[in-house]
Protein backbone atom coordinates (compact mmCIF):
# COMPACT_ATOMS: atom_id res chain seq x y z
CA UNK A 1 0.00 0.00 0.00
CA UNK A 2 2.85 2.39 0.80
CA UNK A 3 4.35 1.80 -2.65
CA UNK A 4 1.08 2.83 -4.30
CA UNK A 5 0.86 6.03 -2.25
CA UNK A 6 4.47 7.00 -3.01
CA UNK A 7 3.94 6.17 -6.69
CA UNK A 8 0.82 8.33 -6.89
CA UNK A 9 2.62 11.19 -5.17
CA UNK A 10 5.51 10.93 -7.60
CA UNK A 11 3.11 10.83 -10.53
CA UNK A 12 1.37 13.96 -9.23
CA UNK A 13 4.68 15.83 -8.93
CA UNK A 14 5.74 14.83 -12.45
CA UNK A 15 2.34 15.88 -13.79
CA UNK A 16 2.65 19.26 -12.08
CA UNK A 17 6.11 19.80 -13.57
CA UNK A 18 4.85 18.98 -17.06
CA UNK A 19 1.88 21.31 -16.59
CA UNK A 20 4.07 24.23 -15.50
CA UNK A 21 6.50 23.69 -18.41
CA UNK A 22 3.59 23.55 -20.88
CA UNK A 23 2.00 26.68 -19.40
CA UNK A 24 5.30 28.59 -19.55
CA UNK A 25 5.94 27.54 -23.14
CA UNK A 26 2.46 28.61 -24.18
CA UNK A 27 3.02 31.99 -22.49
CA UNK A 28 6.27 32.44 -24.44
CA UNK A 29 8.57 32.18 -21.45
CA UNK A 30 12.01 30.67 -21.96
CA UNK A 31 14.05 28.57 -19.58
CA UNK A 32 16.81 31.22 -19.62
CA UNK A 33 16.90 33.17 -16.39
CA UNK A 34 18.82 36.03 -17.96
CA UNK A 35 19.41 37.55 -21.36
CA UNK A 36 20.73 35.63 -24.34
CA UNK A 37 24.34 36.46 -23.45
CA UNK A 38 24.07 34.35 -20.31
CA UNK A 39 22.16 31.46 -21.85
CA UNK A 40 24.21 28.42 -22.86
CA UNK A 41 21.28 27.06 -24.91
CA UNK A 42 21.13 30.17 -27.10
CA UNK A 43 24.67 29.77 -28.35
CA UNK A 44 24.05 26.14 -29.21
CA UNK A 45 20.51 26.35 -30.56
CA UNK A 46 20.04 30.01 -31.49
CA UNK A 47 16.52 29.97 -30.07
CA UNK A 48 16.46 32.78 -27.54
CA UNK A 49 13.15 34.64 -27.43
CA UNK A 50 14.26 37.35 -25.05
CA UNK A 51 15.41 40.75 -26.25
Amino acid sequence: MGTVIVGLGLLAVIGLIIYVLYKDKKAGKTSCGSGCSGCAGCAMQGKCNKS
